[in-house]
């Protein structure tokens, strides 16, 4: 049992439909982006675009910052995270063109003669296998489980990248597992700026942002001013992120204008110097991790009856982003955020290509009420919700935390003395007291799902 849903599984409730002909436009996006906001309390701001005939419509509400009264715009710049690796993919598409980079042969050619990265049973990683998340490289470095949250990858650097590379054995064959690895674009963005003895950052400004006009897009803001805070789900500010060698997995900074560019160009409706490039990140593809979906060259790719649409999404500390298309190019939509909520963005974008896919259904605001401090150690300890998932409650300062199985740490907030909620996620916790007024058990409800906990 897992507490947070990956975004992979709720898209597949979307269902499957036919893109044959475009789909009619949403009644009103802006009364969408309103609702989310304002009805449900899910964000601080949202700019996003519909791309049709490679003409977008941008749509947009609400504020750069809590507390402030400047508006979000199409020209407001958001942290993408990891739509980022759509363009380090692009670039890797770019490179096989050139007969520079072969996509089948192992990454390891294209390093650093001192780097070395072992095989499974002879079998090496390759840069297909990078690109389509079937490396067998973990996720991250677990060094960077331990990294300051605030700004987790901002000093990790290429020479520690391949030290951890070095060491680590692979746990299976590449190829044979989709395995989504922020680690693995990161090489693989380090085996392409080496290839072109150039940096990453200057490889996206003359390769892709230069050629389609996306003028406020880079690893740095252009301007500053028109750069969105992000905000946690508690609506607090965050730090913004920093990268070094993860800038492949993560690092790009963008506006819904420059993406509208990006997503008409990627989809056909408009004509660039890239077409073969984009094409050629959907001619192969591996099985992802869930029913009718695939995975290019970092694109995802969702199959339904009559059609595909071609997707990726991002998240750093405050931000949320989307970007994709209907294969058949008929439209495309963006949508960002600037702040991390419980249900996300991805819903809306796919919903502004198809407004038969269903937005998802908002959770009830909750708002927290102010309890006895004292209270709350009658709930600290673990409790047991089946033979491998335990809740361990914790207090500090005044406030509940709740860390599941193999899981990051969470406060929950009090709507009555006994009952908590979580900002993160649509989940809830009840305690059940027993006569000494101490907790002797709990329940989660989530997913319409009442599940019993007994403490330890």
């Amino acid at each position: 049992m897992k507490l947070i849903a990956t975004t992979m599984a709720a898209l597949l409730a979307l269902g499957s439909h036919c893109f044959a002909q475009a789909a009619p436009m949403p009644a009103d996006p802006t009364q969408i982006l309103s609702d989310r906001l304002e009805r449900d309390g899910q964000g601080t701001g949202i700019a996003a675009a519909v791309v049709e005939g490679g003409s977008p419509e941008f749509f947009s509400r609400d504020v750069l910052r809590v507390g402030t009264a400047v508006p979000i715009s199409p020209q407001t710049v958001f942290e993408i995270g990891s739509v980022t690796k759509v363009f380090t993919s692009l670039l890797l598409a770019q490179m096989v063109l050139e007969g520079k980079m072969d996509l089948h042969a192992p990454v390891e050619d294209y390093l650093p003669e001192r780097v070395e990265i072992g095989a499974f049973e002879g079998t090496p990683v390759t840069l297909f296998d990078l690109a389509t998340h079937h490396s067998g490289l973990p996720r991250i470095p677990p060094e960077l489980m331990f990294a300051d949250p605030a700004n987790p990858y901002a000093v990790y650097s290429e020479d520690m990248l391949y030290d951890f590379l070095a060491a680590y054995p692979l746990q299976r064959r590449p190829g044979e597992r989709f395995e989504y690895s922020n680690l693995g674009v990161a090489l693989l963005g380090a085996a392409i700026s080496h290839t072109a003895g150039v940096s990453y950052g200057e490889l996206l400004e003359t390769r892709i942002f230069e050629p389609l006009g996306m003028l406020d897009s880079g690893l740095v803001t252009v301007d500053a001013a028109r750069l969105a805070s992000g905000h946690d789900p508690s609506g607090t500010v965050v730090p913004h992120w920093d990268f070094d060698v993860f800038a492949a997995a993560g690092g790009v900074r963008s506006t819904a204008t420059d993406m509208a560019r990006f997503v008409a160009a990627a989809s056909g409706q408009t004509e660039t110097p890239l077409r073969d490039a984009f094409e050629l990140m959907l001619a192969e593809r591996h099985p992802a991790d869930a029913p009718q979906m695939e995975v290019g060259l970092g694109w995802m790719i969702r199959t339904g009856e009559g059609g595909e649409i071609i997707w990726h999404n991002g998240m750093t500390a405050g931000f949320n982003a989307f970007a994709g298309f209907a294969a058949d190019g008929t439209r495309g939509s963006v949508v960002l955020a600037n702040q991390i909520t419980q249900t996300g963005i991805e819903d809306i974008g796919f919903h502004l290509i198809d407004p038969d896919l269903k937005l998802t259904p908002q959770p009830q605001r909750r708002e927290a009420i102010e309890i006895d401090p004292a209270l709350l150690q009658n709930y600290v300890g673990q409790y047991r919700l089946s033979p491998s998932f335990i809740l361990t409650v914790t207090a500090e300062d005044g406030r509940l935390f709740v860390q599941a199985t193999g899981q990051e740490q969470f406060e929950v907030f009090p709507e009555t003395e006994t009952e908590f909620f979580y900002s993160v996620v649509d989940a809830q916790i009840s305690f059940v007291l027993g006569v000494d007024g101490k907790a002797k058990g709990l329940v989660l409800h989530q997913n319409g799902l009442d599940v019993p906990g007994e403490r330890l």
